[in-house]
């Protein structure tokens, strides 16, 4: 199976950006969210329509050194490079694309505009990472390209119909919408005229025959569009009945603090397993933290509910015992800037602390597998201390031990899988300690 390159491409695209350009725009994040998720495919359909382009091999094979992914929303709006890469991908369309999808998600063009940078800029750096994580050529770039045109035509979301443009073969043809219920048609031509033939019948003969109008060109999809619409939706359907579902349920043995996380997992036939997080108010005696059920904050209270910190006699029982973040992210290359919404985990954390003072805790950073260990060793160091330090400065300083980097010593996930398979491996975790 072909590899979606829209996977490598979507962890730089998440709520935290979209949050942040919504800002920076003066627009909704509804907004910001839906004219990403229209740009997105158009961008990589326009790659995959040039993948013999050596301006866009080019600009790929050296996204990797120019830092793009650092700054995509402060570098991608000023970078020449996009702007002229943009032209040699869409000429002429490209005012038309931005219009597109101004109107589609109800944006200025001026922000279209920037968007489309940024997506090019996330997707051509996205990509080049890849390459060079796999020591990819400028033909196996152009083959990875190719193979894209055949996954991006069923991405557009519904609603947005880029045919008109011409950008690309991949922008034409039937595709299911999001919902998964609905069929896209192209134009029918206009059927070309038939010459007429005169039939001639005897009068003698017996029995009604119904009168057929053999010229109705466009009478086939009075029946067929039906079919294909109730084939569709049977067919969703059945995916929806295929799905299972399992449930781990959370408890505490009140006499050793062991603590079960309570986990929804979603299968389909496909063996797509998907992960349900509900978000709910996390009781701390009386006091209510927004978190997840059985995720990092309810497992510590929980342990420290059931004197499981109390009962320990040394570290040794507490050291195999991490607790990772749900969402404290630090931006990509940088070890002292968070993300938008990490600090309100951090925030639970030290509520945490102050209502149990004799706690101690150390926090633990870790990397994925790629990149030189050296390097990912001092990063993770880095990012564990700065939480230390900022954890200082809200008063809990005393309850936090250490700091460690383990780098990818404990990473799990082959450095050549996909970015957002490896994002497991890229975490901040806490644990208790004496």
């Amino acid at each position: 199976m072909s590899l979606n390159i829209i996977d490598l491409i979507k962890g730089q695209l998440g709520p935290a950006l979209v949050s942040q350009a919504a800002s920076q725009f003066g627009e909704s994040e509804s907004g910001i969210s839906k004219a990403i998720g229209g740009l997105l495919p158009a961008v990589v359909g326009g790659l995959a329509n040039n993948s013999d382009n050596p301006n866009v091999l080019d600009a790929i094979k050296n996204a990797s050194s120019n830092g793009i992914l650092g700054n995509l929303i402060g570098d991608s709006a000023t970078s020449p490079w996009i702007t002229t890469l943009l032209s040699s991908i869409f000429g002429d369309k490209l005012s038309g694309l931005v219009n597109s999808i101004a109107t589609y998600a109800g944006i200025s063009h001026s922000t279209s505009n920037s968007l489309l940078n940024l997506v090019t800029g996330a997707t051509v750096g996205s990509v080049g990472k890849y390459a060079a994580d796999n020591n990819l050529d400028q033909s196996g770039i152009s083959s990875l390209l190719n193979d894209q045109k055949g996954i991006v035509s069923t991405l557009l979301p519904a609603g947005l119909s880029l045919a008109s443009l011409n950008v690309g073969d991949w922008a034409k043809g039937y595709a299911f919408d999001n919902d998964k219920d609905a069929i896209n048609m192209p134009t029918q031509e206009a059927p070309v005229e038939q010459p007429k033939i005169q039939v001639t019948r005897s009068t003698a003969e017996t029995g009604t025959f119904p009168d057929r109008n053999t010229n109705e060109g466009g009478s086939i999809w009075k029946w067929l569009l039906p079919l294909l619409l109730l084939i569709a939706a049977g067919y969703f359907l059945w995916k929806q009945c295929e799905k299972k579902e399992t449930t781990t349920t959370t408890t505490v043995n009140d006499s050793t603090g062991t603590v079960t996380e309570t986990t929804t997992v979603t299968s389909d036939s496909a063996g797509t397993t998907t992960v349900t997080k509900v978000d709910e108010n996390i009781d701390l005696n009386g006091t209510a933290l927004k978190g997840y059920k059985g995720g990092m904050e309810d497992q510590m209270i929980m342990f420290l509910k059931s004197d499981g910190y109390k009962n320990a006699a040394d570290d040794s029982v507490l050291k195999d015992k991490w607790y990772d973040f749900d969402h404290v992210n630090f931006k990509t290359g940088s070890s002292n800037q968070l993300e938008a919404g990490s600090e309100g985990q951090l925030q639970n954390l030290v509520a945490i602390l102050k209502a149990y003072p004799d706690a101690k805790i150390k926090i633990g950073g870790y990397t994925d597998k790629t990149g030189n260990e050296a390097t990912n060793l001092k990063i993770s160091k880095d990012r564990a201390t700065f939480i230390k330090d900022w954890l200082g400065k809200q008063g809990v300083g005393s309850q936090v031990l250490d700091a460690e980097g383990y780098g990818s010593k404990f990473a799990k996930v082959d450095s050549k899988a996909t970015d957002t398979e490896r994002a497991i491996d890229r975490k901040m975790s806490v644990r208790f300690a004496k």
